[in-house]
């Protein structure tokens, strides 16, 4: 093979002995034998141009392959690896076979004083979901508080991407969405709720709280992370095929029985955020979803955006949400030396680090890409 057809040539692949790892935490790795291989380190606007070229030849408008190119570049700086760059393969995939219409967007069915019900015609899910969260922070703006139901929609990749965005329009915001069934509730077996993934976010001066959270204990995208490394999960995550609970990835991804977040107030928190989001956008729950990842299209989310700035005293609102955040990090840690991190503060740090470093994308993923 000449270099011309090495396709990650050029860009810094770093391997890093199993001793060195402890040292570069912000990196995700592949275990390989007895080495651990970085991922490559690509400068994000060249991973947003790529990615932009692979989308106007799949019939994308210039302004839209860019802004969806960069929404999935800014997952993978922001430290989500699974739902970045990674994850652009399987979105490709779904614009073939006809479960995303590139050009489709999102459309206003009724409206109700600040709230409106949307059709996402089955869109780009990030592209649906940005304009939705951007009309709910308009909303707040004139009523004080603002919501988007939309129906018929697409999977919305990173769904923190929307509460950073509310967060640095000066507002607070919350979103959720089903999913395919691919989680038993809790007393059952079979996968038959959603991991209906809840987004909270809280502007703030020194640092935005932005909580990103599914309904499991551990996403599927967590536990093939985890079962690459070859390492265990640091708390039980599942079920095993004997219905016992283990903290084997590898064994849960077999047996398709994630544990909710909390046992049954999880799995009562994913049927109701599931019915609050279908019923008030009138479209899909999850039930009748189609149980296939590739073929996972007419979706039901929700989006808010709150701006009690119009109550006045903003001033105490700001100090209200610094004394939390230090009441927590003031709190002393199990592991001596370390901090306790509120939500969204290491996503600051891997942002830089990303950034100033280049995106971490693994091998094989670019090389995909570069072909497409």
């Amino acid at each position: 093979m000449g270099l011309k057809n090495v396709p990650w040539m050029g860009h810094p692949k770093i391997v890093i002995h199993a001793e060195q790892s402890e040292k570069n935490p912000g990196l995700k790795r592949e275990t390989w034998g007895t080495q651990i291989v970085a991922m490559l380190r690509i400068p994000f606007d060249e991973v947003q141009m790529r990615l932009a070229e692979v989308l106007r030849g799949l019939g994308f408008s210039e302004e839209r392959a860019l802004k969806c190119a960069r929404l999935f570049a800014e997952t993978t700086r922001d430290g989500v690896y699974s739902h970045g760059v990674n994850r652009f393969g399987r979105f490709v995939a779904t614009i073939r076979n006809g479960s995303v219409d590139r050009n489709a967007e999102p459309r206003v069915v009724a409206r109700f004083g600040a709230m409106e019900q949307w059709d996402g015609q089955r869109g780009p899910g990030n592209l649906n979901a940005w304009a939705a969260m951007a009309r709910a922070i308009a909303l707040s703006s004139e009523h004080g508080i603002g919501c988007v139901a939309m129906a018929n929609t697409n999977h919305w990749m990173r769904g923190g991407t929307y509460g950073w965005q509310a967060a640095q329009a000066g507002v607070i915001g919350m979103c959720w969405t089903n999913t395919l069934p691919n989680v038993p509730p809790w007393g059952g077996v079979e996968p038959a709720i959603g991991n209906n993934p809840l987004v909270v976010a809280v502007p703030r001066a020194k640092g935005h709280v932005v909580l990103d959270m599914a309904m499991s204990q551990f996403s599927y995208g967590a536990l093939e992370g985890y079962r690459k490394r070859g390492e265990l999960l640091p708390v039980d995550g599942g079920f095993d095929a004997e219905g016992k609970l283990t903290r084997d990835p590898g064994a849960i991804e077999k047996s398709q029985r994630l544990l909710p977040v909390g046992f049954w107030k999880g799995s009562g928190l994913a049927m109701v955020l599931d019915m609050v989001a279908a019923m008030t956008s009138l479209g899909n729950a999850t039930h009748a979803i189609a149980n296939d990842p590739l073929r996972e299209t007419g979706l039901s989310q929700m989006f808010v955006a709150i701006d009690p700035r119009g109550f006045g005293d903003a001033a105490r609102m700001a100090q209200i949400a610094d004394e939390v955040v230090e009441s927590v990090q003031h709190s002393r840690p199990v592991v001596e030396g370390k901090t306790v991190r509120y939500p969204g503060e290491n996503t600051v740090r891997l942002r830089e680090e990303n950034r100033r470093l280049g995106l971490p994308v693994e091998e094989g993923v670019w090389d995909e890409i570069l072909r497409m």
